[in-house]
């Protein structure tokens, strides 16, 4: 689907859609427990619903009652099973990161597949342990194998590539039948999405002894327990309207926990250095997803301001390489903004020219951005692929128009 929209700015109340981040968490964590947790707020978003895919095929069972999912868990051993089951991760790195060791606790291994960019995403942290620990694995025809026995011990990855494979490991490890330890061998980025982790787990029972984010103490032989959950407002999402409200739309942005674990709830400071009329950095290795939405902000936030995201280089390994995406998608508008190897620098401008049709890349966010900053246009912006927003937040189109956002939409 193709997307044109008459520039304009935006006004009204937004609630953003539950937070996908602490949703993955509930559900894998509800699905590991004994008994049925209940979990409100749940979006069907194209990557929540690879999670549920991929955990249903390990032995959880979901069921909607209402507006809430219900969860019956596998409880640490999953439904017996003859070869190993094929999980489809769709194009979420999320699904595909945290279930590799948890297929190898509870099932010993699985066959993970994907879609898009997913398995060209580097998994090194894991293969550097699995070559460690004997664990069989093989990549090949788009299909990634692993097999063997996980078992208690010392895990050390860097944690400046991906918190991702934290989580994972912080998952699995509480089922081993022994005491575990991750040890970072590199100062920890996104410890915002560690303490989201941290969060859920402890609400679900498990115990992890988290020493100043340079290692983790997992007992081991422990039991997920079912509890009900509330999923919160998402704050990598809300992070668009938030660049709308800098861009002068009236967009009063509901429903967000002020206090929430999410790393991207750093908007809100974020925000006001943008708002400032001074020359500004920010670096964004603690929440690269904020980039999209920080670009555009800073690519109207006014002449003569110059801002500067920096510690960005995990941006490559995404749904696309973002920092070219975000770069050709803003420039194509007619913004002013460099790309160099890990940062980019935006030369403020009050206004685009727009009048152009730019890619969606199949990229949530970059699609997201790119809307926003068409509200700043001078003519219609045109965004193909734009139906990519379902990986996140599938009623994005929907909360634009409501807003007073005009878009004419083209089936392709």
């Amino acid at each position: 689907m193709n997307v044109t929209i008459t520039p304009g700015l935006l006004s009204g109340s937004i609630t953003p859609p539950p937070s996908k981040s602490q949703a993955h968490r509930a559900l894998i964590a509800a699905a590991l427990a004994e008994g049925v947790s209940m979990l409100k707020n749940v979006a069907l978003s194209q990557d929540i619903q690879a999670t549920i895919r991929c955990l249903e095929a390990l032995g959880a069972s979901f069921r909607w009652e209402g507006d809430t999912l219900a969860v019956t868990g596998l409880a640490g051993k999953p439904a017996p099973q003859g070869e190993l089951p094929l999980l489809d991760c769709g194009e979420s790195g999320s699904t595909l990161r945290f279930l590799i060791p948890i297929a190898l606790a509870v099932l010993g291994g699985g066959r993970f597949t994907g879609h898009g960019r997913l398995m060209e995403r580097p998994q090194g942290p894991y293969f550097d342990l699995f070559r460690e620990k004997g664990i069989f694995y093989e990549q090949k025809d788009g299909v990634l194998t692993v097999h063997g026995r996980l078992e208690p011990g010392t895990f050390s990855l860097p944690g400046n590539v991906s918190s991702q494979f934290i989580t994972g490991l912080l998952y699995a490890l509480p089922l081993l039948s022994g005491d575990s330890k991750i040890l970072l061998t590199t100062s920890l980025e996104s410890r915002g999405y560690v303490d989201m982790t941290l969060d859920v787990l402890d609400k679900f029972g498990v115990r992890v002894e988290n020493r100043d984010y340079t290692s983790f103490r997992i007992p081991g032989n422990q039991a997920f327990r079912a509890r009900d959950l509330t999923v919160e407002a998402d704050w990598s999402n809300a992070a668009f309207w938030y660049a709308a409200a800098l861009l002068e739309s009236n967009v009063d942005i509901r429903g967000l926990d002020t206090h929430s674990t999410q790393g991207d709830a750093a908007i809100a400071s974020h925000y006001w250095t943008l708002a400032r009329p001074a020359d500004a950095e920010i670096d964004v290795s603690g929440c690269p997803d904020l980039v999209p939405p920080l670009a555009a902000m800073a690519a109207l936030r006014g002449e003569e301001l110059t801002t500067r995201l920096v510690n960005a280089a995990r941006l490559r390994i995404k749904e696309s390489d973002r920092l070219s995406t975000v770069t050709e998608v803003l420039n194509a508008l007619g913004a002013e903004v460099e790309e160099h190897d890990d940062y980019l620098v935006i030369h403020g401008k009050d206004t685009l020219p727009g009048g152009v049709t730019v890619s969606g890349h199949n990229d949530h966010r970059i699609a997201m951005m790119a809307a926003i900053a068409a509200t700043n246009c001078d003519a219609p912006v045109t965004i193909t692929g734009a139906e990519c927003v379902k990986k996140s937040y599938p009623n994005f189109w929907e909360d634009y128009e409501a807003l007073g956002g005009v878009i004419a939409r083209a089936q392709v």
